[in-house]
């Protein structure tokens, strides 16, 4: 699940190389969080949140044979 956050989140920003991902449970959820620079955190969520909620949509789809539910959560750095 981390590669594909990763992998989406650098496609998006200006600076690639600041993104960082990591992936951490909390009460047995799978928390997926994405830390970008302050400019690139705009990119990420988008309009209205339009790009976090496809992002948070494309997760959810690839944990869906998991018993365990995904959050993705980003940070500014």
């Amino acid at each position: 699940m981390r590669d594909l956050v990763e992998f989406l989140a650098r496609a998006l920003v200006e600076n690639p190389d600041a993104v960082e991902v990591t992936e951490v449970t909390e009460n047995g959820d799978l928390v997926v969080e994405v830390t970008v620079g302050g400019d690139d955190l705009g990119r990420l969520i988008g309009k209205g949140g339009r790009v976090a909620n496809a992002i948070r949509t494309v997760a959810k789809a690839a944990a869906t044979g998991s018993d365990r539910r995904v959050l993705v959560e980003f940070i500014e750095d």
